[in-house]
């Protein structure tokens, strides 16, 4: 069983940041759980686009106010708490804070934890396989 809480991850190497937004990666690839699982912050204000090729991304909204557009479409869809959005066929999509957003997300795959956006917005494929 793993017990974790944001306060054990706050400030060590599964507190990752970048312009607009902090990531706390509670569970990642070296627990074997096979996802990851982060608290995930994104400052009000804060346009981020994005594309997971390599990975399949869910969110629940537990606090704030923004919103996803899907760019393939341009359908916009509120973002407050209580409201998830899945990434389930790798979507190009635009996350646009208006209130600072608090997310819980999960990977899957696992994320190691060090990642960061490459110039497509997503993540390099996992070179590590994942145990479980």
């Amino acid at each position: 069983m793993i017990i974790r809480s944001l306060e054990d991850v706050s400030g060590t190497d599964r507190d990752v940041a970048g312009e607009g937004w902090r990531s706390r990666r509670i569970l990642r690839r070296d627990d074997g759980m096979n996802f990851s699982l982060h608290w995930t912050e994104v400052a009000a204000g804060t346009e981020m686009e994005l594309t997971y090729a390599h990975h399949l991304e869910a969110n629940l909204c537990i606090e704030g106010e923004g919103e996803v557009v899907d760019l393939a479409s341009n359908q916009v869809y509120g973002l407050r708490p209580g409201v998830m959005y899945a990434l389930d066929k790798h979507d190009h999509h635009l996350v646009r804070a208006t209130m600072t957003l608090k997310l819980v997300c999960v990977f899957w795959p696992a994320l190691s934890g060090d990642e960061r956006h490459d110039a497509s917005g997503g993540y390099a494929a996992s070179t590590v396989p994942t145990s479980g």
